[in-house]
């Protein structure tokens, strides 16, 4: 956008002029000179259409009359009596100056805010993380601005560079503190390694596992009071849950590591989302009372160039609530899922435990039809050997009687065996109903028919 600009016009006697105009907007002044064509040069016309207007400096005729006046939205660039030959280059720049400016008033905005940055990073003696934090926003509202369009290009440019010096300064201060604290989290990790290799020797050594337990579990809630760095606590931490899965394989037998895995990941998922939820819901509640606090600010300013640079600061507040919001929309609609998908794997936990139990019966129950069927086969065999001993011995055929009362006997056997058993074959009998149907048409067939017999 340019802040220059030379047209030919007429003036209140209806005379050809030559006029240029140049926004001054840290001032919010529009400098006007006229130039009588009488002494307007064609060379001179030129050089001020090609080089003035472009920003390059030129000594001036006596003769340019030279005003200036405050830029508004409503009144014209123009003074009273002046003509443009085309009005759409006045209207043109009218608009994009009064852009130009409050532009400039929210660098300047920016620029108060930088300022009381860098003094409390001045005066800092150590590394405030809060400060960071705060510079961090600041630096997000102004790229925000960028993106917007907002800002001019040389303006963040300075913004970027003064910003880019205060985190330096930062870092400088946080090295050190991070130095510092590396040295205290090695020796809390020493500490913390010395008692889990002691606990690791007694747990190899078979010693009793409710003590071990114990101790890790003091070791653990001790982590959660230490201050370790990222890389320290997690080695830590990962060292006492392997510990803790050893003395649970050793005192309930190794299970299925993938066995609760699934439901496990979601409550771990759902609770940092938990965290992270109000971590959110914070940051925009904290956003909301910025922002009640620059409207307080709006309605007593003085003046109107502070009530547009707060207006400016309303815009970034509203723009940073909007997306952060957006972000909590889609945060809750994955905790929606997550409860979701954490109800179908507690359902799914409740089939599988219902189905294990049911083979368990089926099981039980085929066991034990084998062993009643094992039991009759070898009463049978018995009874055979009993009945070929007394034909040896009499010489005659066996009697009916016996034979039937033995079949009787096991139909009696039987009938008893599976009553004792009925309720349970009913709960598994698409599995086991088979066998036993089997099982009754074998004995059916055992069985010599009356007319055989007689």
């Amino acid at each position: 956008m340019k802040r220059r600009i030379v047209f030919w016009g007429t003036n209140t006697e209806n005379e050809k002029v030559l006029v240029a105009l140049q926004l001054d907007p840290e001032q919010n002044i529009v400098h006007e000179w006229i130039f009588p064509q009488a002494h307007v040069t064609e060379e001179f016309a030129n050089t001020m259409m090609r080089d003035w207007r472009i920003g390059k400096e030129l000594d001036f005729p006596e003769s340019a009359v030279h005003s200036e006046k405050a830029l508004t939205a409503s009144e014209s660039l123009l003074s009273p009596g002046l003509k443009p030959d085309k009005e759409d280059i006045i209207l043109r720049a009218q608009t994009e100056w009064h852009f130009i400016v409050l532009s400039h008033k929210l660098k300047q905005g920016f620029e108060n805010e930088y300022r009381d940055l860098k003094e409390k990073t001045d005066k800092l003696l150590k590394y405030d993380n809060e400060l960071w934090e705060e510079l961090k926003t600041f630096w997000d509202r102004v790229q925000n601005q960028v993106r917007e369009k907002n800002l001019f290009k040389e303006h963040a440019q300075i913004l970027r560079d003064g910003t880019n010096a205060l985190f330096e300064q930062l870092k400088k201060l946080r090295k050190a503190v991070d130095e510092e604290f590396d040295r205290t989290s090695r020796d809390h990790v020493n500490q913390f390694q010395k008692k889990l290799d002691e606990i690791s020797h007694k747990l190899s050594n078979n010693l009793s596992l409710q003590p071990l337990f114990s101790e890790l579990k003091e070791l653990q809630n001790a982590l959660k009071g230490i201050e370790m760095n990222r890389n320290d606590r997690s080695n830590i931490w990962d060292q006492i849950d392997k510990l803790f899965k050893q003395i649970k394989d050793k005192r309930f037998g190794h299970k299925d590591s993938r066995e609760g895995s699934g439901s496990d990941r979601l409550s771990r998922r759902y609770e940092g989302l938990i965290e992270a939820l109000q971590k959110m819901e914070s940051s925009i509640k904290r956003d909301y009372n910025d922002l009640e606090f620059e409207k307080r600010k709006v309605a007593n300013s003085e003046g109107q160039l502070e009530a547009q640079i707060r207006q400016a600061k309303i815009k970034m507040i509203e723009e940073r609530i909007r997306s952060k919001e957006e972000k909590l929309h889609d945060m809750r609609s994955t905790r929606e899922d997550l409860e979701k998908r954490q109800e179908q794997e507690k359902q799914r936990e409740i089939r599988r435990q219902e189905k294990l139990k049911l083979e368990q019966a089926k099981h039980a129950v085929e066991d034990r039809i084998k062993e009643e069927i094992k039991k009759a086969a070898e009463a049978r065999k018995d009874d055979t050997r009993l009945e070929k001993a007394a034909e040896a011995i009499s010489g005659s055929p066996k009697p009916v009687e016996p034979h039937d009362n033995i079949l009787d006997a096991i139909g009696t056997t039987l009938g008893e065996t599976l009553e004792d058993v009925v309720d349970t074959v009913r709960a598994v009998s698409e599995v086991v109903g088979d066998k036993i149907q089997e099982f009754t048409e074998n004995l059916k067939s055992d069985k010599p028919s009356e007319d055989k017999n007689a």
